[in-house]
């Protein structure tokens, strides 16, 4: 196969700190670069996951317990709106009574 040139522009200090990496796995820039571009097309698209943010420790848990009770039996679930919406009503009021009789 034919040869072709490639031109990146980056930071000097990336370059050299991938270069570093690159020395001790046994490679240079060229060939990571050209592990990178076909495991893109193998991947057919960016070979790892993009992410926009990280979530905080309080965030993680939520989505963690979240999936846990997605998937747990002993936990109600609902085919519609309206059955949702009576069980969160019927929570609501049984929470409001347990208020008012710390009350009393």
């Amino acid at each position: 196969m034919a040869n072709a040139n490639l031109n990146i522009r980056t930071e000097k200090d990336i370059k050299e700190k991938a270069e570093k990496l690159y020395a001790e796995l046994g490679l240079n820039m060229s060939t990571a670069i050209n592990m990178f571009l076909r495991a893109s097309i193998r991947e057919n698209g960016i070979p790892f996951d993009l992410k926009l943010d990280n979530l905080n420790k309080q965030s993680q848990n939520a989505i963690e317990e979240g999936r846990k009770i997605a998937y747990d039996k002993n936990y109600p679930s609902y085919s519609n709106m309206d059955d949702l919406k009576k069980a969160l009503e019927l929570w609501f009021i049984k929470l409001n009574l347990q208020v008012n009789l710390k009350k009393i």
